[in-house]
């Protein structure tokens, strides 16, 4: 199982350098993601930053809204990275919180079918392919990438509901499920998603080494619309947290992303919890 890191859309932004660069050092540590979402900052740029700071780690883009992201432009953005640094991005892509998109206008008549759309388009520009899609939100006659890398990046769905978990498991490299997700819920999503055997599962989870703050808790509840007993986590004793996490791994995930629920000293827990491990 892969370990992954989130830099939290509630860090400053300059935070990212150093936070980059002290997990790239932190051998038991593969993955870092960064977070795009409304008002915080671009996660196009925060992964460009992230990989150009870091020699090993794998960068997830955790999600770019496909209203938000026209699919050329982001073939282009996801293709330039993908040939600056081969075979360590992956391209997250979701549905966008539906509020935020009617906010900017961006709200489409089918969110789902723009992101089975956005999904097969951005795959076949990143493959090198020619596009000419007419389909029920994403228009694109006869384009192409100039520079298509060779080392294609994964796109991962980030997507709740059912039909969504299908077509995620239909289309896309990896289904990325959030925050609250344990092994129940995630035998739940599986059965939706009924992945191939390659297809990667992606578990993001808040990590607390010591009691999970109550508001996290609520919150997340009401996102994910289930009672806050249910909410899963990775917390409690470091030995506990490391427990937590292996349940994950034998639930079926193949990375799970901690997210420090900390702000104020993230990496502390993330040190503490990779000593549990070893």
């Amino acid at each position: 199982m892969r370990i992954g890191v989130m830099f939290d859309r509630d860090l400053a932004p300059e935070q990212l350098i150093p936070y980059a660069r002290a997990l790239d050092a932190m051998p038991r540590v593969d993955d870092l993601w960064v977070v795009e979402d409304l008002g915080w900052t671009g996660g196009l740029t925060s992964a460009a930053t992230a990989l150009a700071v870091t020699g090993r780690l794998r960068v997830g883009l955790g999600i770019a809204p496909a209203p938000l992201r026209n699919p050329a432009l982001l073939a282009m953005e996801l293709g330039n990275l993908a040939r600056l640094h081969p075979g360590r991005l992956v391209a997250g892509i979701g549905h966008g919180v539906q509020d935020w998109m009617r906010q900017v206008g961006a709200a489409a008549r089918s969110p789902l079918g723009l992101l089975e759309e956005t999904i097969v388009a951005v795959g076949a520009l990143l493959r090198g392919e020619r596009v000419t899609l007419d389909g029920r939100e994403v228009h694109l006659s006869d384009v192409a990438l100039v520079h298509p890398p060779a080392a294609v990046p994964p796109i991962m769905a980030g997507v709740l509901g059912p039909r969504s978990l299908a077509a995620s498991g239909r289309l896309a490299q990896g289904t990325i499920v959030p925050e609250g997700y344990g092994p129940a819920l995630l035998a739940q999503a599986l059965k939706h998603i009924a992945p191939a055997p390659d297809h990667e599962i992606v578990v993001l989870t808040n990590l607390m080494i010591g009691t999970l703050p109550d508001a996290i808790v609520q919150g997340t509840a009401g996102f994910l619309k289930i009672d806050p007993s249910e909410v899963f986590s990775v917390s409690g004793t470091a030995e506990q947290a490391a427990a937590r996490l292996a349940e994950l791994d034998r639930a079926g995930a193949h990375t799970v992303v901690l997210r420090p629920a900390d702000h104020d000293d993230p990496l502390r827990h993330v040190s503490e919890l990779l000593a549990a491990l070893s």
